[in-house]
């Protein structure tokens, strides 16, 4: 069977019945969590980190992988699991924001994010 992975911070099981549908169109949906990323890492531990999490990705025999989060590894990713011929995604929401008056005057805003759909890289 074909494997879609899932390389985000946002487990599968926590997806909208719109996104995981469009993502089992592709084959079985598998996690691999995206990895932290220090923001003082160098290039060469960015780089060490894609190296890992590449080889896990290809060993799965990912057809598709979703890819978002931090931009240097995301980058650096993407380019690498494309030449090695795979498809890479990225996910499209709708935000909606409604804001709240609270009774101090102050404003809370809540932000809920729609799937709308997968777009390639």
């Amino acid at each position: 069977m074909q494997k879609f992975i899932n390389h985000t911070n946002h487990p599968a099981a926590k997806w909208s019945i719109e996104q995981t549908s469009a993502a089992q169109s592709y084959g079985e949906i598998v996690d691999v969590p995206f990895p932290a990323i220090n923001p003082r890492a160098t290039s060469e531990e960015i780089a060490a980190l894609v190296k890992a999490n590449a080889e896990k990705i290809l060993e799965l025999g990912a057809c598709v992988v979703l890819c978002q989060g931090e931009f240097n590894y995301t980058f650096a990713m993407v380019e690498r699991l494309k030449a090695s011929g795979i498809k890479v995604l990225a996910a499209t929401t709708e935000r909606i924001v409604t804001t709240e008056l609270l009774p101090d005057g102050s404003s809370k805003n809540t932000s809920t994010f729609r799937f709308v759909q997968f777009r390639d890289y």
